[in-house]
């Protein structure tokens, strides 16, 4: 069976220092580089914002960070300015093997929809090809790891899983925003309820 690794926005701006630091975020970085070897395939997703990008709070005079504003019908949480295209916050986070990245998958370039998979925007009326790529690679089951557990990463293999790909999600090699205490352990247990296979990074092998 062919595999596939997805690393989901390990970026500058979502590790400690960042502009929307994960707690240990950057802890992710040497474990998803041990197990990328267990895969046929590794490929990336990169959160790719413009600047005046409407997830941003500092787009929305009067709005701060955290507050839930309606988005394209939506409800959007308002996040600090981060990921800006061409900025040091949008790159990989430092020691990534990224040369071992078949392809980096670019999303949330739209500035009026935010995308948390690393397959569609929020509303779904856009792919980023990352599932029609899988498919021309022949790759017939995902593994899922990255940033943040409770936003992309669980977004990313919940996605994967409607597609009809086997995912799985490597615990360990994630780490959660955590808005709310307890949000990345409900993440985890909604992705399992869907059908999700939950590992830690030592089970793989």
């Amino acid at each position: 069976m062919k595999t596939a690794l997805i690393v989901v926005d390990v970026q500058n701006d979502f590790c400690p220092g960042g502009a929307l630091a994960v707690p240990e975020g950057n802890l992710v970085v040497p474990i998803i580089n041990g197990i990328a070897p267990h895969f046929d395939l590794v490929v990336a997703t990169q959160d790719w914002h413009p600047a005046d990008h409407l997830s941003f709070a500092a787009n929305h005079p009067g709005r701060e960070v955290g507050e839930v504003v309606e988005l394209g019908g939506a409800p959007q949480v308002l996040w600090p300015v981060h990921c800006v295209q061409g900025s040091a916050g949008a790159e990989f986070a430092t020691g990534l093997a990224t040369e071992r990245f078949a392809r980096v998958f670019r999303k949330g370039t739209d500035r009026t929809v935010d995308s948390y998979s690393g397959f569609f925007d929020n509303d779904h009326a856009h792919a980023t090809g990352l599932d029609a790529w899988l498919a021309e690679q022949g790759v017939e089951a995902v593994t899922v790891c990255g940033l943040a557990t409770d936003y992309c990463v669980k977004f990313t293999a919940l996605d994967a899983h409607a597609l009809g790909l086997p995912t799985t999600l490597v615990r360990d090699a994630c780490r959660g925003v955590n808005l709310a205490p307890g949000d990345a352990e409900r993440a985890t247990a909604e992705m399992a309820a869907a059908g999700v296979t939950i590992v830690d990074s030592g089970e793989l092998g």
